[in-house]
């Protein structure tokens, strides 16, 4: 792994270094799994630069190579960062970019070691450096996806490592393995074409002292709750549905946690303690990936693939089957619904009271999330491909394209370009954010950007 370090003011680091050592940060304020807290996707009093340059090193802290290939995103806890990634011993077709339908699976059958990173998050030191699993992969992937997907999730006290059928890892801050299970073979292929191997994409999520999984697969979906310091199942839950690449998520009503899953055959929420199912509904684009998202007393779900692309506005004090009577737009529960206009890859965001929906296409929409109502709609790029959902800070909202370029779109009611960055290489996956620093992962590089002196 090569690491270059810009150095810059002596003072800035050390100040980054004192600030890692004295603060115990939130968890509101750490960035602790897929997408950040409860998978919101932003964080304010951040103060990031507003531009960059990678190769004149201009706001560029410290950047490394990492090997392999991976579209789990960068996590933190205080002064730690976590990533993983699989490095394979004769791949070497990369990730392939573009708007395009051939799902024909790569034809890798070489060995694979699946690793996890924990790195200093002010200097770029590899603090330590574990090796999961090692051995040929039980599924292929898709050109566009990798062998390890599923963003590792943190609590301050342990990482959780999700290698799908390569296994389910927990080590705590230290590196130290501390339990693993086999969650068996995990197939997040295309419900409706066998040779369609695409690997699998749901990222474990931590709530208080459990871990939560959602396994939509091609074969005995479940959902399962692991305690996080021992590994024993607390408790499983068959779904019937179609394979889904979506992680849940967590909210709370009348007292009550509930987890929370996107699906076509069975979105809904279930019991956090017991795994009962609370309410559930069906409909929908029939490949669902977006993770819900919570706020303003509603979880909002969107989807689009085969005929449908809805975006939908759950009440969190639904109960029972809520799923919509063909024409219908709402419900007792349902507060709205668009029936097109989701999207296929990206998760929503609530921000500074507008919601925001990101295509793969370059389109962006912004909605008000009480009605409904559609605020704007514009093309961001030319003939670019997005993947990876957007984040947001101090009122700017970062979007990346599959090219590397960072496009910075002023959060509110009209739309504006503020500005363009590139990152260097194709990069699909969402960035992390902490105090005064964002991380973007590229096809091989972590980089970190903050605002350098000289």
């Amino acid at each position: 792994m090569k690491r270059i370090f810009f150095t810059g003011s002596i003072l800035l680091l050390i100040c980054f270094s004192l600030l890692g050592q004295e603060s115990q940060l939130s968890p509101q304020r750490q960035w602790p799994g897929y997408r950040g807290y409860l998978a919101g996707g932003s964080i304010d009093n951040v103060n990031l630069p507003e531009s960059w340059d990678i190769s004149n090193s201009e706001n560029v802290l410290w950047k490394i190579g990492i090997p392999g290939l991976a579209l789990s995103s960068p996590i933190i806890w205080d002064n730690r960062l976590f990533v993983t990634t699989a490095v394979s011993q004769a791949d070497t077709s990369g990730l392939r970019t573009g708007i395009y339908g051939d799902g024909a699976p790569v034809d890798d059958r070489s060995q694979h070691d699946f690793r996890v990173y924990c790195i200093d998050k002010y200097s770029g030191d590899i603090l330590w450096e574990k090796k999961a699993y090692s051995g040929v992969p039980e599924v292929r992937r898709h050109p566009k996806a990798t062998h390890a997907n599923c963003t590792p999730a943190t609590d301050g006290r342990f990482v959780i490592a999700f290698f799908a059928s390569e296994g389910l890892y927990c080590y705590d801050m230290e590196g130290n393995l501390r339990w693993s299970r086999s969650l068996g073979k995990l197939d997040a292929g295309a419900f409706n074409a066998e040779w369609a191997e695409w690997e699998f994409a749901s990222s474990p999520f931590i709530y208080k002292n459990s871990v939560i999984v959602q396994c939509d697969v091609r074969g005995a979906s479940f959902l399962a709750s692991f305690n996080i310091e021992t590994g024993e199942e607390q408790w499983r839950k068959k779904r019937d549905e179609y394979p889904v690449w979506s992680t849940p998520n967590i909210y709370t009503e009348n007292g009550r946690d509930m987890i929370v899953v996107n699906g076509y055959k069975h979105r809904g929420a279930y019991d956090f303690n017991t795994g009962e199912e609370i309410w559930k509904m069906s409909g929908g684009g029939d490949v669902p990936i977006p993770t819900p998202v919570i706020g303003d007393g509603m979880i909002f779900f969107n989807s689009a693939h085969g005929k449908f692309s809805p975006i939908m506005a759950v009440k969190t004090d639904a109960k029972g089957d809520i799923t919509l009577k063909e024409g219908e737009s709402s419900g007792e529960y349902v507060a709205w619904s668009i029936p097109r206009g989701g999207s296929y890859m990206h998760t929503m965001m609530l921000y500074r009271g507008l919601l925001y929906n990101m295509k793969w296409n370059g389109q962006l929409s912004c909605y008000d999330p009480v009605t409904g109502e559609e605020i704007y709609s514009e093309k961001i790029g030319k003939a670019e491909s997005f993947i990876a959902s957007p984040v947001a800070a101090d009122g700017n909202i970062y979007i990346i394209s599959d090219q590397g370029i960072v496009y910075t779109v002023l959060a509110g009611r009209s739309f504006e370009i503020l500005r363009e960055n590139s990152l260097g290489g194709i990069s699909m996956v969402v960035p992390a954010i902490t105090d005064n620093i964002i991380f973007f992962r590229t096809q091989d590089q972590l980089i970190a950007i903050s605002k350098v002196t000289r």
